[in-house]
């Protein structure tokens, strides 16, 4: 998948693209149905923003993000996105009206074919641009535009503020089932204070800044080694949250993989929530704690092997 951060110059053999638009946060059932359509139309290309038009207003509203522009790009091109558009959300982008928008970005910067997004979607200046205008103005360009209608499942509209509720209470059954896949969170192995290695458990430990975390606790997981010789999946258990039992209070996520021996720092990880089994505890002793992570990985494993 080819990936611009950039609007103006794109290649000749990267233009002429159907495209699907939005912030796709999340990557869920809705903004898979808007892909699908899109891929209808010709060679499928996605146009997406960061950071998140959200983050560029309101830069004190606090972590909301489900996934980093990384996980995104990893997600979209499973499902066969060829060129990802990842256009800069700046001053300049965002006063453009939404005519300039169009002449501007669509026909005249990367030179697009078709655009499909969904029924609710806004765009420009004040977020003036309604999907209506959109098919209006695209027309005098000669691109032209698909509107999807919007996805529920068990009667419950599919969206990014839903997912957010479901993992927040830990449920990421009923997450999954929105977004069509396990959540994720993806990143490089940081080095961390090397605790788990001194208790038995050695763990990767990921960044989570930034982003709308699921309920504390310890999970059992999925987790994918996406780079380095080690690559493939791996069944682990992982622990969210502030790590009261070390007095620490910034969020962290560290995952211990099963069956697993060898260096993963500044490797990236995929990191798949199956399941939420425990909240977060303060323990009496380390002993104490041992003993039960040793029945977190239990648990755990039995939950994956029979997880398809």
């Amino acid at each position: 998948m080819q990936i611009y951060q950039h609007w103006q110059g794109v290649e000749q053999a990267h233009r002429g693209a159907s495209v699907a638009m939005g912030n796709f946060d999340g990557v869920h059932l809705g903004h898979q149905h808007v892909i699908a359509l899109a891929a209808t139309h010709g060679p499928l290309g996605i146009i997406t923003f960061e950071p998140h038009p959200r983050s560029y207003f309101a830069p004190n509203s606090g972590p909301f993000r489900l996934m980093n522009a990384e996980a995104r790009a990893n997600r979209l091109a499973k499902l066969g996105v060829q060129t990802l558009f990842e256009l800069p959300f700046d001053a300049t982008l965002a006063s453009l009206t939404p005519e300039g928008f169009v002449a501007q970005v669509l026909a005249k910067g990367l030179g697009v074919s078709h655009v499909t997004v969904g029924a609710d979607f806004c765009f420009g200046q004040g977020r003036k641009g309604t999907a209506a205008d959109l098919k209006t103005l695209c027309a005098a360009h000669g691109i032209t535009v698909h509107l999807a209608d919007l996805v529920q499942t068990g009667g419950t509209d599919i969206s990014s503020t839903n997912i957010r509720a479901a993992l927040t209470q830990g449920d990421t059954k009923t997450a999954r089932e929105m977004l069509g896949h396990w959540h994720r969170i993806d990143g490089a192995v940081i080095h961390g204070e090397k605790r788990g290695r001194q208790l038995g458990y050695p763990t990767a430990n990921m960044d989570v800044t930034g982003l709308h975390l699921p309920r504390n606790g310890v999970y059992a997981v999925y987790a994918d080694i996406l780079t380095g010789p080690q690559q493939g999946r791996y069944m682990g258990a992982a622990n969210l949250g502030t790590r009261p039992m070390f007095g620490e209070n910034r969020p962290n996520l560290e995952t211990y993989l099963f069956d697993f021996k060898g260096d993963l720092y500044d490797h990236h990880l995929s990191i798949a929530f199956v399941e939420w089994l425990r909240g977060e505890e303060k323990f009496d002793s380390l002993d104490a704690l041992i003993i039960q992570m040793h029945a977190d990985c239990d648990r755990a494993r039995a939950i994956l092997t029979a997880t398809k």
